[in-house]
């Protein structure tokens, strides 16, 4: 029984994860993440 509670919260965390990153780029966050992860790449190499 302990595989099956499992494996139902394994499908319920990965349901909600997924709602969460939707909702996320329903909002338009994801063009301020992917800028800030330039950027931080920018800085890492030494050109920005």
């Amino acid at each position: 029984m302990s595989h099956v509670k499992k494996a139902v919260a394994q499908a319920m965390l990965l349901v909600v994860g997924i709602a969460m990153l939707c909702f996320g780029v329903w909002r338009g966050e994801a063009a301020t993440v992917l800028s800030k992860a330039i950027k931080l790449c920018l800085e890492c190499v030494g050109i920005g």
